[in-house]
């Protein structure tokens, strides 16, 4: 009688073996996370921290966001802005209350937007682009042919590169380092 009584237990106890541990351990990942989290939204294969992601997953600051050829990723930071990643690319995104910054992992192409009252900015082997001001700013950093072409849409950023300061308008563009020989703007 008393070895039915423990058969009848054994799925409860295995349950609560498998499930606790799996909850604190989503519980106490969430709790140690703070500050602003994006929504992702993909086409194709994209990758967060090298584990393939869907749209609707959460990126936390410092995820490094992956996209295969004919693939891009948009990071959905709300009231901060936007982060898209193109096709063939790899940057790490790093957000604040009021900042949002992209580090080129890769050659690649990425597409910031901030909000009015958001600083932003992007890295690369060349140099650092950041946004002047605090209006809203959009703007695309191409690494694809070997060196850092800053493209604008909105708002004015800065290409830092060495010892040279370019200040570049909405609706101009600008380069850093040198492209790979065949490589044209065409090209990208």
């Amino acid at each position: 009688m008393k070895i039915q009584n423990y058969r009848s237990m054994l799925p409860i106890l295995i349950a609560a073996f498998v499930v606790v541990p799996v909850t604190m351990g989503v519980t106490s990942s969430t709790q140690t996370r703070t500050g602003p989290t994006g929504r992702l939204a993909v086409i194709g294969q994209v990758s967060v921290n090298g584990t393939s992601a869907n749209s609707g997953a959460t990126v936390f600051s410092d995820s490094t966001v992956t996209t295969a050829q004919n693939s891009s990723a948009v990071v959905s930071l709300g009231k901060l802005g936007r982060v898209e990643v193109m096709p063939s690319s790899s940057a790490k995104l790093t957000f604040s209350d009021t900042n949002i910054s992209v580090a080129m992992l890769d050659s690649g192409r990425v597409r910031l937007s901030t909000s009015s009252g958001v600083t932003g900015g992007a890295t690369t082997n060349d140099g650092s682009i950041v946004t002047v001001g605090e209006r809203m700013n959009e703007f695309t950093v191409d690494t694809t042919c070997g060196n850092t072409l800053v493209s604008v849409k909105k708002g004015t950023v800065e290409l830092r590169a060495g010892s040279t300061v370019k200040q570049i308008a909405a609706g101009g563009q600008d380069t850093a380092g040198t492209a790979r020989p065949g490589c044209t703007l065409g090209g990208r």
